[in-house]
């Protein structure tokens, strides 16, 4: 039996907050969206720039990201438009001297795609591509399972991994989809990736650039559907205070909200606390347990912008680069946002679990980046870009390390619920973690 509609908030417009919102609007619920941002998205939004429109990081999306392009199909964001498919890949600007490789996955059925990859690659040795195929072949006889967790330089040694793809494949893609250093990060939520990526249908494995910032590729369009729905978002509202609701009338698990002000907002049949953990754990204080939100430790991204004339264009969207502390060689990826939908000429360059990095400052940062790019390339140019933005989320990430006690909704008081890419499950702090969390939070209140 379908149960009655009720009114519920939604505390934070995150991927995580708009999956909640979605799903309770789509189930005949009334839905209030409280962001204390006047821009919706939390850790992956729209910025603005000295007058352009940008990220505050770049992403890649996966092909096994089946509940966010699922959700982003439901709010009328079409996947095929929003973002560009490319084949699993690990491409790096091979110039004469240059480290690196040369790994595309063909548009076979899995796993051949990933074995013709194997064989055509360039760049890697036999005794590396056979490396390769004896960690898939053991991953998956396995189940992409471990008795007990590890950290990944751990399971690599374990599976006698070759230094050079250690240093071109699996570190780029550990620091990529954990934003943890391989030494501190989860071996088994490694495998979790893994398994439904590389270990899965052909498709799964794609990745995914967006060509639209990151507000508009999902929270705006959350925001219209929730509010088409009778709903109301309200942007640069902050939440500072959780009420028990005790009226007469009210359901148990009812709840009143304030804002900082101690001004009332509204009272709630539930609520979904979607914000980050820094911020759930002072809402929560004398109401539930909130040391595991505290525990929790973070990682940095840094994302590089550097605009050049508008002719420069990469010979491909994007790239690895082989990053090199030692000589302030700092980036992990580039990406041609020209090619994205952007600003002919605009680059942008990911430092993921990016402490080090940015200790010496950013313009440090940057000057190192551009050094590399031109080295990397072999285009002079490139050291000296026309523009140059550095922009660093301090807390992008949950650092992802084995065994990690995440926080869940086990003794939470009946009518709340936790939600984001924090909260227990398979994944790491991903956009694909944050919607199913979302979502799953939603399915809690409605029951």
């Amino acid at each position: 039996m379908k149960n009655a509609p009720r009114h519920h908030a939604v505390i934070g417009a995150g991927w995580s907050g708009c999956a909640a919102a979605v799903t309770l609007a789509a189930a005949g619920h009334r839905v209030s969206l409280f962001e204390a941002a006047r821009t919706l998205g939390g850790r992956a939004r729209r910025i603005e720039l000295d007058g352009r429109t940008l990220d505050n990081g770049q992403h890649i999306l996966l092909g096994a990201y089946r509940a966010t392009l699922a959700l982003m199909k439901q709010v009328g964001v079409d996947p095929a438009k929003a973002l560009l498919r490319l084949p699993l890949q690990m491409r790096y600007p091979l110039q004469a001297g240059a480290e690196g490789m040369d790994f595309v996955a063909p548009r076979l059925p899995a796993p051949w795609h990933v074995a013709v990859a194997l064989l055509r690659a360039k760049g890697l040795a036999r005794e590396d591509k056979l490396a390769l195929a004896r960690f898939s072949t053991t991953a998956r006889w396995m189940g992409w399972q471990l008795h007990q967790d590890c950290s990944v330089a751990e399971l690599l040694e374990r599976y006698e991994q070759t230094p050079r793809l250690i240093r071109l494949m699996w570190v780029p893609l550990c620091i990529a989809a954990l934003n943890t250093p391989p030494e501190r990060a989860s071996a088994q939520v490694f495998l979790n990736v893994l398994r439904d990526s590389l270990g899965a249908r052909r498709a799964a494995s794609d990745m995914l650039i967006p060509r639209l910032d990151l507000s508009a590729l999902l929270p705006d369009a959350a925001a219209d559907y929730v509010t088409r729905r009778g709903g109301l978002v309200r942007s640069g509202v902050a939440v500072g205070r959780l009420v028990p609701g005790n009226n007469p009338g009210n359901h148990p698990g009812s709840w009143s909200l304030e804002n900082r002000q101690g001004e009332r907002l509204g009272e709630f049949s539930g609520v979904v606390l979607a914000t980050g953990p820094e911020a759930a754990a002072p809402l929560l204080e004398g109401l539930h347990d909130t040391s595991t939100l505290r525990a929790l430790d973070y990682e940095p991204i840094t994302t590089c912008y550097l605009q050049y004339p508008h002719p420069l264009r990469l010979p491909a969207p994007f790239y690895a680069l082989a990053d090199a502390p030692e000589r302030q060689a700092w980036g992990q990826f580039v990406f041609d946002r020209g090619q994205l939908g952007g600003d002919a000429g605009l680059l942008a360059v990911v430092v993921s679990a990016a402490g080090q990095a940015i200790a010496d400052g950013h313009a440090a940062l940057a000057e190192g980046i551009t050094r590399q790019l031109a080295a990397d390339f072999g285009l002079p140019a490139l050291a000296s870009p026309q523009w140059t933005r550095v922009v660093t989320e301090k807390r992008a990430t949950f650092s992802c390390t084995p065994g990690l006690a995440r926080p869940d909704n086990t003794g939470l008081p009946a009518g709340l619920a936790l939600a984001g890419d924090y909260v227990a499950g398979d994944y790491p702090a991903t956009l694909e973690g944050a919607v199913r969390s979302g979502q799953a939070a939603a399915r809690l209140l409605a029951a």
